[in-house]
């Protein structure tokens, strides 16, 4: 039985432990080259340990409610497909995976596409399988010199899934990955990575789901890499729906290359506290970017979205709007950077995050910044936070509409900026139905 430990060091000493007692198990031959980037990555996480609010991307955002949790590591499982059926969306057709506690489960899950479309494989099958396209593709875009928890994970990760799309391929139905937490024992801790790239001229969907089941407490740690190749194009959306005990962080990292186009959504409804980041570097020119981010915190929940577009060639354009909705005692922070590189010249970017706060006991901060490096470039940002419009509130009340279903109607069709993005229909079906009871409770 793994042991509690209760501090910011038997927390981090644990997770090292971990390491050595699994090392051969994860990396097979000590000398092979992902074993050493493993143990390179464990040895900056140990340099680097946990973030600090005295750390700047971490000011706002406290992990010490997770260091004080213990978590066992262990990654097995009785959950059932008969457990699963309360979690699943309706209609909901594709090639849907499930991954419990941060292991793939082939049992629970279905593939529908053909081989010649994309290959589907877990991670953990991945690398003793195709070692050296890991090799080539795990850890060369999500960076853990300067990220505790990226170097932790890079350090750590058993499973997750590896998508490659063909060249010149569409591939027809979406690709779904649930991730589950079986928390209803025991607190559970999982590391899961994914590898997604994408073909020259490939075309494809996906979408993450975070659910926990059971009400002891959850630690997620998942880093997501996506390369796409010249003139790919790829939907990639994230869901976050986890418990009042539930730590989410989350990386995102998506590398772009000539006339690539990427669209992305991540909703969180709900958890205890969840960091979000996604940093997308456009290195091609006419590369497109659009971000999208809905966040609903309330009780004492806390939301974190750090994003991060680096236009490091010229003629390329993002495009970012984020909005909150943040209620009761909940915090909310959201930090967008852009960079534009001295050769990134007839640069578009534009970000806005839009905030509304509907109690004196939540509070939400923000904070744009634009870093350019070249002058005939076209870039905006802003962020607004304030409470429901009155006028709008008063005029629908004066036509009848009762008080809360009015607040209600607004902050919907606050969040439909949003939600409507979502291009996979009975996801987007399913998020507005949550959305909506939980606005109106």
């Amino acid at each position: 039985m793994t042991p509690s430990y209760a501090s910011y060091n038997d927390f981090k000493n644990q997770l090292l432990a971990a390491f050595r007692d699994n090392e051969e198990r994860m990396n097979g031959e000590r000398k092979a080259p992902l074993h050493q980037l493993r143990r390179a990555a464990l040895k900056q996480f140990d340099l680097l340990g946990f973030p600090t609010i005295r750390h700047e991307e971490w000011k706002y955002s406290n992990v010490n409610g997770l260091l004080k949790e213990s978590f066992d590591l262990d990654e097995t499982t009785t959950l059932t497909s008969d457990d699963l059926a309360p979690l699943e969306i309706p209609n909901l057709d594709g090639n849907i995976l499930y991954f419990v506690n941060g292991r793939y489960h082939p049992e629970l899950s279905r593939i529908v596409s053909p081989a010649e479309q994309v290959q589907i494989t877990s991670f953990a099958e991945a690398i003793k399988a195709d070692p050296e396209f890991i090799g080539a593709h795990f850890a060369h875009y999500a960076d853990y010199q300067e990220n505790a928890f990226t170097a932790l994970n890079t350090a750590l990760a058993n499973d997750g899934v590896v998508v490659r799309v063909p060249a010149n391929t569409v591939v027809e139905q979406p690709i779904i990955l649930r991730f589950i937490t079986d928390a209803r024992q025991k607190n559970i801790s999982s590391q899961p990575r994914n590898l997604i790239t994408v073909g020259k001229n490939a075309e494809v969907m996906m979408a993450e789901s975070y659910r926990t089941l059971g009400d002891q407490a959850s630690f997620v740690n998942v880093v997501t890499e996506i390369a796409l190749d010249r003139d790919a194009r790829m939907q990639y959306y994230k869901v976050q729906n986890e418990t009042e005990k539930a730590y989410h962080i989350g990386t995102t990292q998506v590398f772009q290359t000539d006339n690539s186009h990427f669209y992305s959504a991540t909703v969180t409804l709900n958890g205890n506290f969840v960091r979000n980041n996604l940093n997308i570097v456009l290195n091609g020119q006419y590369a497109e970017a659009f971000m999208y981010g809905l966040y609903m915190p309330n009780g004492r929940q806390h939301v974190d979205n750090h994003t991060l577009v680096d236009h490091a060639m010229p003629n390329s354009y993002s495009n970012e709007l984020y909005k909150g909705i943040l209620d009761d005692n909940s915090t909310g922070v959201f930090n967008g950077k852009i960079f534009v590189r001295q050769d990134a010249q007839k640069t578009n970017a534009y970000q806005s995050c839009k905030n509304v706060v509907l109690s004196p006991g939540a509070s939400m901060n923000t904070k744009p910044q634009l870093e350019i490096f070249a002058d005939d470039v076209k870039c905006s940002h802003g962020t607004t936070t304030g409470q429901l419009n009155d006028e709008a509130l008063f005029y629908m009340r004066s036509r009848g509409i009762p008080k809360d279903e009015a607040r209600t109607l607004l902050l919907y069709a606050f969040s439909q900026d949003v939600l409507s993005q979502i291009k996979i229909q009975p996801i987007r079906e399913y998020l507005e139905r949550v959305v909506t009871e939980k606005l109106g409770k």
